[in-house]
């Protein structure tokens, strides 16, 4: 069962650094972007770490406290959510 989590937690945060630089890429471009919304689903599902890193890496919506602060918040909330599952199981 960890190795499943473990799978999905690397796959989840390589699709939220992808979606991020290519966002980014786009944004230079002025083409299609990523949809908010989408980028904001993959940092809740697990992705946050990974997205949080490479949007202050390359500079990308630095500046949207939406990001700024949602996806830190985001963090928070999964963090203790893991605790809390961990203390039930390891009451």
């Amino acid at each position: 069962m960890i190795y499943v989590i473990l799978g999905y937690v690397i796959v989840i945060n390589l699709l939220a650094v992808i979606l991020t630089v290519f966002d980014k890429y786009r944004a230079i471009r002025h083409g299609w972007r990523v949809k908010e919304a989408t980028l904001l689903l993959v940092a809740a599902l697990g992705g946050s770490p990974a997205m949080l890193l490479t949007m202050l890496l390359i500079r990308h919506k630095t500046r949207h406290a939406k990001f700024m602060l949602g996806i830190p918040l985001i963090m928070v909330v999964q963090a203790a959510v893991v605790f809390l599952i961990w203390r039930v199981f390891h009451a």
